[in-house]
């Protein structure tokens, strides 16, 4: 298991925390990175595209 993961295990998704002075939650984090990991995806998908010209079905 990761360090990060291991972190969080025992953590409720609704546990809040305090960063910057803004009060988060671990769910707000998780779909935070959900969603830039699928836009970078995304970015990849278009650098390969235009590498080797094949598109996505």
């Amino acid at each position: 298991m990761r360090l990060a993961e291991g972190a969080v295990v025992v953590v409720s998704l609704d546990t809040t925390f305090t960063g910057r002075d803004t009060l988060y939650s671990l769910r707000s984090v998780y779909l935070h990175m959900i969603a830039e990991y699928a836009r970078h995806t995304g970015h990849a998908d278009f650098l390969r595209e235009r590498l080797d010209g094949v598109t996505a079905p």
